[in-house]
């Protein structure tokens, strides 16, 4: 009997039916000598320092850093009974072999190797290793399953990054937060230098100063066929006096101008390579205004009902032996949607064929089974996720876009004028583009915009012609900031930080993975450090005060890239654990031993001054934070949550008045809800034990308690 373990529901839905596992039961699958079940993401992660020592549930400088000599686990409460399931079936006496199908990347292998672990697992193991949910590619993988231990450098490069996040994480916020003043001020391997990038921009717009400029125009009538004229306009260079600018004006209307130049080359714009996952959010965002994240979630169901395949991939290439399936799809895409006119006796296939460009997983790419599902069933965003793939692939493989480009310079009272043009010789692989265009012109998402100034067509002009009585006139322009960071423009910086700085060929360059990026993005937004205005991300107060804090090691975006790089070596064995590790604990320690200490006024740099009352066990001032109230002498008073309910900020305050408060929901023991009116007589100590044994203590508010009146 084999153990197949996937790493969500749907997923081992998928592979059950595909290798006969039909019988359900409660957390599984079985049949036909197989077992199929499932994580449901990360089922076991590191613990908490207090699950270490309980003296670290406590924050202060004195306990950091907490480097942990011997890693421990937990298992997520909220999932314990999916792991429960995974141990018993693991140790059933008729399982042989297991099998890790959890996603094909770093991520998943981490998921299955925690559970595999944890739950004492020494039977041999196989690696599941697939880009698509289709039936054949399933099949196709269960009979050429991998040796499990192949994959012990992916292991290795989770593990190190699962580590390292939290040594980064845990001492750099707690630091942060001790020293200043106890607002939450979350640190971050990879979130901390993505907000620096963010408040690097904010700080250019703030310290730009716009400059006045003026540009001076002429006008000449060209003569196109008999009795009909086309007016071309042509420019002068930037000139920073209006009065200059009127002067030259003034000179040259109703003048003469001579052609002194004509340029026209050939040109050719190469189709767009593949989506790989960055791009495809980019490219969302910017037409649809699709978060990272969402793109993600839209295409990972897509992948999860066999439409596209892998989507966490960095790749934008297929293998070389795809030739064949490429081929074919384009066929499928040209058959299935209908609204595009496909060529496909043009398709230069070997153009996206490249297998040493294709890491753990190639490009996004639909997959044949679009002709056999019902497409009206999918949600909105999944269409348009799905017809981007689907066109792209025809892009990517169709011929270039070819074009005259034209620069043609007249002199006119001693001073150059330019115009610009370009003529199409062939749309090539524009013409898919301007199909999704018509989409979205149809379904209103994009506006339209003018054409830029240099795809006019002019007439045809030859080099010492002379035009008499030339228009003239002259516009005001400014220089404009830089414009702030769009969710798809965050993305690219992110996947280029620190390349400018690194050699061409290095692994993998930027921040985090094109898996983790939209969470990256997302956590920074929940914890109050950057705001979204449409389709815009801004840095909030607070984010621009701690980026302002930070020492450059952990917001530097060169050093972050380098260790993912590092990462990418790792998980190909090129590089061990141990030292990377080292590496990272070093910093730790180093940014505990420099800043120790601030002074007051850099200590109320975060203060609210929104002070709620005063703590009953201390006096100190209790105020709210990112996780809820707290006490800022951090004297382990209890202040969030009232007999297990969680109480708002009213109640909190009549609380520390003194005054009595209503609490609804107060769980029986014996089950059952009650309400009742709680009013504070003193404060008394608690103590219990979590899960893991560990003993947790401190002081919460004492009640005289009362019923409301019956109806």
């Amino acid at each position: 009997m084999k153990l197949v373990i996937s790493e969500k529901p749907s997923v081992a839905k998928s592979i059950a039916d595909v290798i006969g596992a039909t019988s359900k039961n409660d957390g599984y699958y079985e049949g036909n000598s197989f077992i199929v079940s499932w994580c449901i993401g990360h089922l076991i992660e590191l613990a908490q320092p207090q699950d270490y020592d309980v003296s670290f549930g406590k924050w202060n400088y004195e306990s950091l850093p907490i480097i942990p000599d011997e890693w421990r686990y937990t298992i997520k409460s909220d999932t314990a009974k999916q792991y429960r399931i995974l141990k018993e079936l693991m140790n059933r006496s008729d399982v042989e072999t297991v099998v890790c199908a959890t996603d094909a990347g770093r991520e998943g292998e981490l998921i299955f190797r925690l559970v595999y672990n944890q739950a004492g697992c020494n039977k041999p193991f196989e690696r599941l290793w697939i880009s698509s949910m289709e039936d054949s590619a399933i099949r196709e993988g269960m009979n050429s399953l991998h040796p499990g231990h192949e994959y012990d450098s992916l292991y290795n490069a989770a593990l190190a990054r699962q580590e390292a996040d939290w040594l980064v994480g845990i001492n750099g916020t707690r630091l942060f937060t001790v020293l200043y003043g106890g607002k939450l001020l979350k640190v971050g391997r990879v979130q901390t230098p993505t907000l620096a990038m963010l408040v690097d921009r904010e700080t250019e717009i703030m310290n730009f100063k716009k400059k006045q400029y003026f540009m001076t125009h002429i006008q000449a009538d060209i003569p196109v066929n008999a009795g009909f004229f086309e007016r071309v306009d042509a420019v002068s260079e930037r000139i920073d006096s209006k009065t200059e600018a009127d002067s030259l004006s003034a000179r040259c209307r109703g003048n003469t101008a001579v052609v002194t130049s004509v340029i026209r080359e050939n040109k050719k714009t190469a189709p767009p390579k593949l989506y790989d996952l960055t791009s495809l959010q980019r490219d969302a965002n910017k037409l649809y205004g699709f978060t990272a994240k969402k793109t993600l979630e839209y295409t990972q169901s897509l992948y999860e009902k066999k439409l596209v395949t892998y989507p966490r991939t960095d790749s934008c290439y297929l293998t070389d032996d795809m030739g064949t399936t490429a081929e074919n799809l384009i066929r499928t895409v040209n058959s299935t949607f209908t609204f595009i006119s496909g060529v496909i006796e043009s398709s230069d296939i070997g153009r996206v064929l490249n297998s040493k460009k294709v890491s753990d997983h190639h490009a996004i790419i639909p997959t044949v089974e679009i002709a056999n599902a019902d497409l009206k069933s999918l949600s909105d965003g999944e269409k348009k996720i799905l017809y981007m793939t689907a066109i792209r692939l025809l892009e990517a493989t169709s011929r270039p876009h070819l074009y005259t480009s034209e620069k043609i310079t007249f002199e006119c009272a001693g001073k150059d004028f330019i115009a610009k043009g370009k003529s199409v010789i062939d749309e090539g692989w524009k013409k898919y583009e301007e199909a999704l265009r018509e989409i979205f012109k149809a379904s209103k998402e994009v506006d339209d915009t003018k054409p830029d100034e240099s795809d006019q067509k002019l007439p045809h002009i030859d080099e010492g012609q002379v035009f008499e009585k030339v228009g003239s006139d002259v516009t005001e322009h400014f220089t404009k900031p830089p414009q702030r960071y769009t969710e798809a423009g965050i993305l690219s910086a992110m996947e280029k930080a620190g390349s400018s700085d690194m050699d061409s060929d290095v692994e993998r360059k930027g921040l985090g993975t094109p898996a983790t990026r939209a969470d990256i993005i997302e956590k920074l937004v929940k914890d109050g450090f950057i705001s979204r205005e449409k389709k815009t991300l801004i840095p909030t107060e607070d984010g621009m005060k701690l980026i302002t804090i930070l020492p450059e090691k952990v917001k530097s975006p060169k050093l972050t890239a380098d260790w993912e790089n590092a990462l990418s070596l790792m998980a190909k064995g090129e590089l061990g654990m141990e030292g990377f590790m080292s590496g990272i604990e070093d910093m730790v320690r180093g940014l505990v031993r420099t800043y120790h200490s601030v002074n007051d006024e850099d200590k109320r740099l975060f203060s609210r001054g929104d002070v709620l009352g005063k703590c009953p066990n201390c006096g100190g001032d209790v105020v709210k934070g990112v996780y809820g109230y707290y006490c800022k002498n951090k004297c382990g008073m209890s202040l969030n949550r009232i007999m297990g309910i969680s109480i708002n900020e009213s109640q909190l305050r009549n609380l520390l008045a003194g005054k009595k408060i209503l609490v609804k929901g107060i769980r029986k023991k014996s089950g059952g809800t009650f309400d009742a009116y709680l009013e504070p007589s003193g404060i008394e100590d608690y103590r219990y034990k979590t899960a893991n044994g560990n003993e947790m203590s401190g002081k919460q508010f004492k009640f005289n308690m009362t019923f409301p009146k019956r109806k």
